[in-house]
């Protein structure tokens, strides 16, 4: 199957005055998903034990909360998620989309 960074298809997990979040569940052992983070907004931070995770920028400029660290995230950047650590995205004047790829099933 063949998707655009844009648009990696999927149905709506999540939605509010923050973002929409949109998981494509068509493979065995990984979840591709996508959030359209709104502009000023955050997502909620959280972690999560026994998963990875890869946040890979297409659009918008942010912030980006990983542990301890506190980074400028944009279009091209990936940004690799170790199981367990801490992670929250930041949103500045523009709307942010960005991509995740994680193992299992949603946890959070």
């Amino acid at each position: 199957m063949k998707y655009e960074s844009w648009d990696i298809g999927g149905e709506i997990v999540k939605q509010d005055d923050r973002y929409i979040v949109k998981d494509n569940t068509n493979l065995n052992n990984l979840i591709v998903s996508s959030t359209r983070l709104n502009p000023n907004m955050s997502t909620s931070g959280h972690k999560h034990e026994g998963q990875e995770e890869v946040y890979m920028f297409i659009k918008g400029t942010g912030d980006m909360e990983l542990d301890d660290e506190y980074f400028e995230v944009k279009p091209g950047d990936t940004v690799l998620i170790k199981d367990g650590a801490f992670h929250r995205v930041h949103a500045l004047d523009e709307e942010l989309y960005f991509i995740c790829v994680f193992d299992g099933r949603r946890t959070h």
